[in-house]
């Protein structure tokens, strides 16, 4: 065999060779890319994403979509050759395992850790797009979940109305934990709640509960590495009572960064006109009770998803701004937004043609 025949022969077969190792060669990396684009103030799976009975809404035009990325699952392994085509591919983005699934947390943990955010998502949203419309919102601090074997288990429930800590009135649930940490391991803590099983009907409905009970727990150490603290063993969180139905109607999607657009589609249904003027907006970004937006994770996959989709303007959380404009998509522009009213400034100014001062993101 002629030795040009050989050589070229030896460098396929050793090609084929690392191909064929790197299949079966597992890495620590996880690939994120655009996930899908809904439409706030369309339709989805049949029927309309936002529902409002009880009040009066209006005809809406133009697009506010959501952006969401996709992720491979906790489960899943990439291998070197799924890797190496991930960094190459530009829509894409690879990224470490442990970037995506912290402390090793499954597939399970992170589905049921999304769907919670995304419902606390939608209901600060709604808080949001109230508040901006000056329509009462009553809100109440309540236990959301309780740790399974911590002091609190069989005392506190998911659903209980805080009213107070050792006497001190509850108004935020950031309240609960600096009055619990007053205390040092060991001794004991005083809760005045409603219990959630014995709120009735109407007093769910209206969120008045008044029939209060006293708990005294007693405080344990905390995990934390640094300095020890007391805890209970509960996370408090926050109910509202709206004085209208506000139904978001969008399944398989999980974490809290539909926020500021599902404000967006509530605020634009609850008023006049259309917030849009028929332009095809999209945005991402987190959203609090009081309005305002927070950064949120893979902003580069969501800003080709939504000019894939045909986006004219994306809203962009300020502290996403400087990421997403190392690459934005072409024909798209990135507005930098910081609260609810910065966005409906924002789309006042895209609605009327007046862009030129628009608060753009830059590199």
């Amino acid at each position: 065999m002629p030795r040009r025949t050989a050589t070229m022969l030896a460098s396929t077969l050793m090609l084929i060779a690392l191909l064929c190792a790197g299949v079966f060669i597992p890495v620590p990396y996880s690939e994120m890319s655009p996930g899908p684009t809904v439409n706030t103030l369309g339709d989805h799976g049949g029927e309309p994403v936002l529902q409002v009975s009880g009040r009066k809404t209006y005809p809406t035009s133009g697009h506010l979509n959501m952006t969401t990325v996709r992720v491979t699952s906790a489960d899943y392994r990439m291998n070197l050759v799924e890797a190496v085509y991930g960094w190459l591919a530009h829509d894409n983005k690879v990224v470490p395992h442990e970037t995506l699934y912290p402390d090793g947390k499954t597939e399970e943990q992170s589905t049921q850790e999304n769907a919670e955010e995304f419902s606390q998502s939608q209901e600060s949203a709604k808080v949001a797009a109230l508040k901006e419309l000056d329509v009462p919102v009553k809100s109440w601090v309540i236990v959301s979940t309780v740790v399974k074997g911590s002091p609190a288990e069989g005392k506190l429930h998911a659903g209980d109305v805080i009213k107070a800590v050792d006497g001190t009135v509850v108004k935020e649930p950031t309240d609960v934990a600096k009055l619990v940490t007053k205390h040092k391991p060991g001794q004991d803590v005083r809760f005045t709640i409603v219990p959630a099983k014995e709120q009735t009907a109407a007093e769910k409905e209206k969120r008045t509960p008044t029939k209060t009970q006293d708990i005294t727990i007693t405080t344990t150490t905390s995990d934390d590495t640094g300095e020890k603290r007391a805890i209970v063993g509960i996370s408090a969180g926050t109910d509202h009572t709206f004085p209208f139905t506000i139904d978001i109607k969008l399944a398989d999607v999980g974490g809290p960064s539909a926020g500021l657009m599902f404000a967006l589609g509530i605020y634009d249904k609850l008023t006049p006109g259309s917030l849009t003027g028929g332009r095809f907006v999209a945005g991402t970004g987190t959203i609090d009770d009081e309005g305002k937006v927070g950064p949120i994770g893979g902003i580069e996959m969501k800003t080709v998803g939504a000019r894939a989709k045909g986006a004219q303007y994306f809203l962009t959380p300020a502290d996403n701004c400087e990421a997403a404009a190392q690459d934005t998509p072409e024909g798209l522009t990135l507005v930098k937004v910081k609260t609810i009213e910065d966005a409906l400034g924002a789309l006042k100014d895209i609605r009327g043609g007046d862009t030129a001062g628009l608060p753009k993101c830059g590199k």
